[in-house]
């Protein structure tokens, strides 16, 4: 393996092409950022068969090899949030861990292509969160097949939920006949708490628990993550207070990341204490987010100088580039941005086996760009997910 690696580099550094079948190219960068704290100088990059075949620094660039100044891993949206909107939630519930992501994906939106030319080449889905907990979420690849099963990445399974303001949106109690599914608990954000902690009580007592209070039991035991958006501080807390009752009640250790944590700038040492990771959402232009929840470009640098993990994200609707430069505004170094938008989501999702960093043996999902990564007038001109061009830089 060894010496076909270095026979593939040897061979395209001559100038030798490697055949262009779609998934195969020599790519060549001045500069290769790789997420993994190396920076490689004048590289040239095998692609073959859509995997990363070798990354050869100080080479000269081939005649036929694609050029970029800058290549990057492809960015990873931890919270991409692309659904088919309400249809997508199970309404007979507000306790529904047996509903996948996949059900709501609708792989023919042009939302994919436009995440795709932007560099997001990885994506998070979660169920909508109407729903406190609304099921099980599904990292895909932005291009490709129209097909979840072809899309989909293997990662560490995640049972996706909300606490706040938003579950009990439009929901009110039932006098006399109910006229409407939305004549239902909870109808405040105390409700969605109880909604949490009964349905994890009930599945911890169970003597013969069904099959989605086995989901919630490895939940508990951490075997399946658990993703809650939790925008404000009040919420955040819900969330944190909840693992550790769990934890002194001998559920089980939760494995728990906060989607949406705009405040979680504000109480850092409760987050180091319970070793909980951080989804940042878009920073507001007014300085105010969803729940009232107020962040600043900031608060990456302050997670960042406490040891939390935390990751980027767009939410569907800003570009994860232009997050990464706001990052950087307030203080992150442009490998610390990149980091937040690579290999951090992807470990923190269980799919940095396969993408988050330009490495032999990963898919080969890279973002060439035509300048620094993040800067106002740097874009990429050309995009691979795995190993197909999904922006094309000729």
């Amino acid at each position: 393996m060894l010496t076909s690696l270095i026979l593939s580099a040897a061979a395209a550094a001559s100038g030798s092409s490697v055949p262009a079948d779609g998934t195969s190219w020599t790519i060549h960068a001045d500069k290769v950022y790789t997420s993994t704290g190396k920076v490689h100088e004048s590289a040239l990059i095998v692609v073959e068969g859509g995997k990363i075949r070798a990354i050869t620094p100080g080479v000269e660039a081939t005649r036929d090899a694609l050029h970029a100044p800058v290549v990057t891993a492809g960015m990873v949206d931890a919270s991409a949030r692309l659904t088919t909107g309400t249809s997508s939630v199970e309404q007979s519930s507000e306790v529904t861990p047996l509903v996948s992501a996949e059900f709501g994906m609708d792989l023919y939106s042009p939302g994919w292509g436009r995440l795709a030319r932007s560099g997001v080449t990885s994506a998070f889905i979660t169920p909508l969160n109407q729903n406190c907990i609304g099921g099980m979420g599904t990292v895909v690849k932005t291009a490709g097949d129209r097909s979840v099963k072809a899309r989909t990445v293997e990662g560490a399974p995640m049972l996706c939920g909300a606490i706040g303001s938003q579950p009990s949106q439009r929901n009110s109690s039932a006098f006399g006949r109910p006229t409407s599914f939305f004549n239902r608990r909870p109808t405040t954000r105390m409700g969605v708490e109880w909604e949490w902690r009964k349905s994890f009580f009930e599945a911890a007592q169970a003597k013969q628990p069904d099959d989605a209070q086995k989901v919630l039991l490895d939940a508990l035991a951490g075997k399946v993550g658990v993703f809650v958006q939790a925008w404000a501080t009040q919420d955040i807390r819900t969330a944190v207070f909840l693992k550790e009752e769990m934890a002194r009640e001998g559920f089980g250790e939760m494995r728990l990341v906060i989607d949406a944590g705009a405040e979680a700038w504000r109480e850092p040492a409760m987050l180091v204490r319970t070793n909980t990771a951080v989804i940042l959402p878009p920073v507001p232009a007014q300085g105010r987010t969803t729940d009232g929840a107020l962040m600043s470009v900031e608060c990456a640098r302050v997670l960042r100088d406490n040891g939390i993990s935390f990751a980027l994200s767009g939410h569907g609707g800003s570009r994860l580039d232009i997050q990464a430069g706001l990052a950087m505004r307030g203080g992150l170094t442009r490998e610390q941005a990149l980091r937040a938008v690579t290999l951090t989501p992807a470990q923190l999702l269980g799919v940095d086996g396969r993408v988050g960093s330009v490495e032999a043996g990963k898919d080969a999902d890279l973002i060439l760009w035509n300048g620094e990564p993040f800067e106002a007038t740097t874009r990429p001109v050309g995009v691979l997910v795995g190993g197909h061009l999904a922006l094309d830089p000729r």
